[in-house]
C-alpha cells in the first residue's frame, strides 16, 4: 500500500522550508542578472550563473522533508533530518548570498544604461535566507546533537 501524502499534516516549518524550495527552482527560469539600455534589455537566467548549485541544494532540502514527511523509504544517513536540511538550506543560502554579492552593479546616465541583478536572484536569496532560518528553527526543535559533537 502506497504512502498517501496529506499537506495539512506538515508543521508550520515543514511547509515554510517546502514553499520556498519551490521559489528556489521557480527563480532558476527567471533572469538572474541582466543589462539594459533603454527599451532593450539583456538578461541571464540561474541555469547561466554558479549560483544555480545554491539555488539547487535549497531546493534538495524542500524535496527532502516533503519526501521525509510523505513516510517514503528514505535512506539513514548518520545525521538525523535537522542536520540535513539545515545543513542542505544554509550552504544553498550561501552561494546565493556569494553569487548576489559579486555580481557587478551599475547605473549610469539617470537609470537610463544599468546593469546588476535581476528577480530571480533576489527570489532564489530571499527564498534561502528564509528556508535557513526556519531549518535552523527545526533543527533547534529537533534537539538534535550539533555533528561536531556526536
Amino acid at each position: 500500500m502506497a504512502a498517501t501524502f496529506d499537506w495539512n499534516r506538515l508543521s508550520t516549518t515543514d511547509k515554510v522550508i517546502s514553499v520556498t524550495a519551490l521559489l528556489a527552482l521557480i527563480s532558476l527560469f527567471l533572469p538572474w542578472f541582466g543589462v539594459s539600455s533603454g527599451p532593450f534589455s539583456v538578461s541571464v537566467g540561474g541555469f547561466s550563473s554558479y549560483g544555480w548549485l545554491g539555488a539547487l541544494l535549497i531546493v534538495a532540502a524542500g524535496v527532502y522533508i516533503v519526501l521525509l514527511r510523505a513516510g517514503t523509504d528514505m535512506p539513514k544517513f548518520s545525521y538525523g533530518p535537522g542536520v540535513i536540511v539545515l545543513g542542505l538550506s544554509a550552504l544553498g543560502a550561501l552561494i546565493v548570498i556569494l553569487r548576489w554579492a559579486t555580481i557587478p552593479r551599475a547605473s549610469y546616465g539617470g537609470g537610463y544604461y544599468n546593469y546588476g541583478p535581476r528577480v530571480g536572484l533576489y527570489l532564489a536569496l530571499i527564498a534561502g535566507i528564509v528556508q535557513a532560518l526556519f531549518a535552523l528553527r527545526m533543527f533547534r526543535a529537533s534537539g538534535e546533537a550539533v555533528p561536531w559533537k556526536k
